[in-house]
């Protein structure tokens, strides 16, 4: 039985469905109520499928690379320690990502709204690592991909309501929760790295 709260927590913070309301906000201004809701749900589809790779293939991946598991949760680890960094001192979700706005309303729902900003690096690690085959069962690692998608699930809603939630929050209250998630996130990330240190050298 997985942490549930624990995946929960760590799965929001690199996803962020809070910070991105802003985005949304900000690359959909020029559409109307029904096509916003059509992005809302492509973006969310497109997150899914892409995280949902990593669930499943993620670890494959790496072993058809010859990358042990220790090496990547270390390395992964300081990644997203410098993104909980940047989360923390740098620009804000909202402010980093919103620069990267493509106006076509082609790309709107992949980009930059799946992908960086739902779908972000930190999220496709995260579910490459709670997914685990030598220390999680097929049942646990369904549960991961559960709690994920739940949080997927809050993405979407927050989406369909980010007219309202800016309206009470603002920019700079997203870019505030941002921060704090920023803090919640280093704490795993150190926390990965611990562990693959403990796991490298227990096989030596």
């Amino acid at each position: 039985m997985i942490d549930i709260l624990a995946v929960f927590i760590t799965f929001f913070a690199v996803i962020d469905p809070i910070g991105t309301v802003p985005v949304f906000i900000a690359v959909t201004d020029q559409y109307d109520q029904k096509t916003k809701r059509r992005i809302a749900l492509l973006s969310t589809i497109v997150s899914m499928c892409v995280l949902l790779f990593f669930v499943v293939v993620g670890e494959f991946v790496l072993k058809a690379l010859s990358i042990p598991l220790p090496a990547f949760q270390i390395s992964g680890g300081i990644i997203l320690f410098l993104f909980a960094l940047n989360m923390i001192f740098g620009d804000s979700k909202p402010e980093e990502e919103i620069r990267l706005l493509d106006q076509s309303h082609k790309d709107t729902a992949v980009f930059p709204l799946a992908v960086p900003s739902i779908a972000s690096p930190g999220a496709m690690l995260a579910a490459v690592l709670l997914t685990k085959n030598s220390v999680y069962s097929i049942w646990e690692q369904i549960q991961t991909a559960a709690v994920m998608l739940s949080v997927l699930v809050i993405t979407y809603l927050l989406m369909l309501l980010a007219g309202s939630i800016n309206k009470i929050i603002g920019s700079s209250g997203a870019s505030v929760i941002s921060r704090v998630m920023g803090l919640i996130l280093a704490s795993v990330a150190t926390t990965n790295i611990l562990v693959g240190f403990s796991e490298y050298y227990s096989v030596q």
